[in-house]
């Protein structure tokens, strides 16, 4: 690596359903983190790793901030957030256009207590229909603090984000990249499967069964041209347990398709993926499996 190389870790923070997941997938140029309309899709902070051709930034994609938390489950989330703003080099916090709200100052209020370098990312601009809305709306960010930087954009819309790659890596130390070229994430391959896994059962599910999900790896065995992969997914009802299943067990069977499908994009051989629903009562609030998805 020459000696002009830079290597930062950036946090990705915001309030519920601002985009965070979106823009995570778009800078890594694939899927790792679940994505829906749905608010607190991310649980965990999921870390991965973007490299340029002179810097690699390494991104930490972290669950929404919502401030009225009634199960533990969103109290573990909110930790997992704030966790996120502790020893990185950027904080790259996400807002929407016309909407500030008490997640948002909140968020702000504990940004101003770091020394990171701190982007502010105004997402969804797309739907700014007169572009001249825009610079009112970047003036009225600058007053409520000293961002580093301020970039607009479309993480869903935009083609490409390099006008944002140049500005983290603007703010990252001189270093040797941490990980090789073709790393994307540091997770392993287990919580890989899961989410993906999850992610699929949150897509089918739609607005069903927001958050009473969770997936557990039963086996997960390689060999050279075959994954063979037994998943559990876990709801709190019996009721519930039905819906995942779905008539003659349809819904079920989707959710396997779709995640079979893109396991097979992500470890490059087939997948034999059995999936099964399981009830475990009032799972969001017993910290033995509550505790798993702390940082």
């Amino acid at each position: 690596m020459s000696g002009d190389s830079k290597c930062g870790f950036v946090s990705i923070v915001g309030r519920a359903n601002v985009g965070k997941s979106t823009l995570f997938n778009k800078l890594l140029g694939d899927q790792l983190s679940v994505t829906t309309h749905k608010p607190h899709t991310t649980r965990n902070n999921i870390r991965g790793i973007l490299s340029l051709e002179h810097c690699q930034l390494v991104l930490l994609d972290t669950p929404g901030v919502q401030l009225s938390h009634r199960r533990l489950m969103h109290r573990v989330m909110l930790s997992n957030a704030l966790s996120a703003l502790q020893e990185v080099d950027v904080v790259m916090m996400l807002v929407e256009p016309h909407i500030w709200n008490r997640e948002d100052d909140y968020l702000l209020e504990q940004i101003g207590q770091i020394k990171a370098s701190v982007v502010l990312v105004i997402n969804k601009v797309d739907r700014i229909k007169d572009k001249s809305e825009l610079l009112p709306v970047i003036d009225g960010l600058k007053a409520r603090h000293a961002f580093d930087s301020i970039v607009p954009l479309s993480a869903l819309h935009d083609p490409e984000v390099t006008a944002l790659t140049t500005e983290l890596c603007r703010f990252c130390p001189d270093s040797e990249f941490l990980f090789p070229r073709d790393v994307k994430w540091d997770r392993d391959d287990a919580f890989v499967v899961a989410e993906i896994v999850r992610g699929a059962a949150m897509v089918q599910l739609q607005k069903e069964l927001p958050y009473v999900l969770y997936t557990e790896i039963e086996t997960l065995e390689f060999t050279e041209s075959l994954a063979t992969v037994s998943v559990v997914i876990w709801v709190e009802k019996d009721s519930q347990k039905s819906i995942v299943i779905g008539k003659k067990g349809a819904r079920l069977k989707a959710i396997g398709e779709q995640a079979r499908r893109r396991l097979e994009r992500v470890f490059h051989r087939k997948v034999m993926l059995s999936t099964w629903v399981k009830v475990k009562q009032n799972w969001q609030d017993q910290q033995g499996i509550v505790s798993r998805f702390k940082h």
